[in-house]
């Protein structure tokens, strides 16, 4: 009798800890009974029925590897996927390697929508990678990452909504085009570093002409105008001494006819004196001098006299 009662109390614990069932935080688990869709369970205690109520299995994708579980993890999942070939617009083979951050937010789609859930996500991001890729060229793949990651993350969330699936965020890790072209990419680069260098020394040299050539200009233009300011100054200076001496040359004259008075012409007396000046510059000197006097000699000696006549007046 002892040992039945024993056993009834040890199967009630055994039902009780089978009909009792404990989900973690962020988890839950779809309920069958008999089959067919029961309940979806909420984090905390839940009653089931044993033996006719069971949760159903998915797979999960743990470590790289696909696995069967019974709980469904309803936290922001990462899925890294290996590198796979794309082939550009421009025919260019490239391996790209993505991430994708996604949630289950509806875990009766997740369940009964799809039948390997990490497998499908994963076959629709290589797909759609492969149509948006197949769209660009190799230079505007490697330049287009957000461009690339929204229209890949918008994509596959329209299409995983009827799995109950939430993409959040698509991330491109790697873009490795084959080593040919690296090695032309390479060069391409260097090329370009060179012309740019060849640019900027041909600018710089230019520069250096133009304000060479400024310089040179503006030298010149300082020349001319210190040469034209010299002229002006010469002639201004010229002209005054030209001035002084008319003016000299004047008062001399005007002295000359207050002293010989009107009998005597004052024109006559001074050029009587540049003939005599004459005279004795060409008496000076060792060798003889045959002068011809001008048939205006006799004016001179007419000077001659009138001077004659103002010193026997004196």
């Amino acid at each position: 009798m002892i040992y039945v009662l024993v056993g009834c109390i040890i199967c009630v614990l055994v039902f009780a800890k089978m009909a009792l069932v404990i989900i973690p935080q962020s988890e839950t688990k779809i309920i069958e009974r008999l089959g067919r869709y029961h309940a979806t369970l909420q984090p905390g205690i839940n009653l089931i029925i044993p033996f006719v109520d069971r949760a159903k299995e998915i797979v999960v994708l743990e470590r790289g590897r696909y696995s069967y579980s019974s709980s469904i993890d309803l936290r922001e999942q990462v899925y890294d996927f290996p590198k796979q070939n794309v082939i550009t617009k421009d025919n260019v083979q490239t391996e790209i390697n993505a991430l994708l951050y996604f949630q289950i937010v509806d875990p009766f789609k997740a369940v009964y929508e799809i039948n390997n859930l990490p497998n499908a996500i994963e076959k629709l991001t290589q797909t759609t990678l492969r149509n948006i890729i197949g769209e660009l060229e190799l230079d505007q793949t490697l330049t287009s990452r957000d461009t690339i990651n929204t229209k890949l993350r918008a994509v596959l969330d329209d299409a995983t909504n009827k799995w109950g699936i939430k993409v959040n965020r698509v991330e491109l890790q790697d873009i490795t085009p084959p080593a040919s072209v690296l090695s032309a990419m390479e060069k391409q680069m260097q090329a370009e570093r060179n012309k740019r260098a060849t640019i900027l020394t041909s600018e710089g040299k230019k520069a250096s002409d133009i304000l060479q050539s400024e310089g040179e200009k503006l030298a010149t233009i300082n020349r001319a105008e210190a040469a034209k300011q010299e002229a002006i100054l010469f002639a201004e200076g010229e002209a005054q001494a030209r001035i002084r001496k008319a003016e000299a040359e004047a008062v001399a004259i005007q002295k000359i006819t207050e002293a010989v008075g009107k009998s005597t012409n004052p024109a006559n007396y001074l050029l009587a004196q540049k003939y005599i000046k004459m005279l004795e510059e060409l008496a000076q000197g060792e060798k003889t001098k045959i002068v011809y006097l001008p048939y205006e000699a006799t004016n001179l000696m007419g000077s001659i006299g009138g001077i004659k006549d103002l010193f026997k007046s004196e």
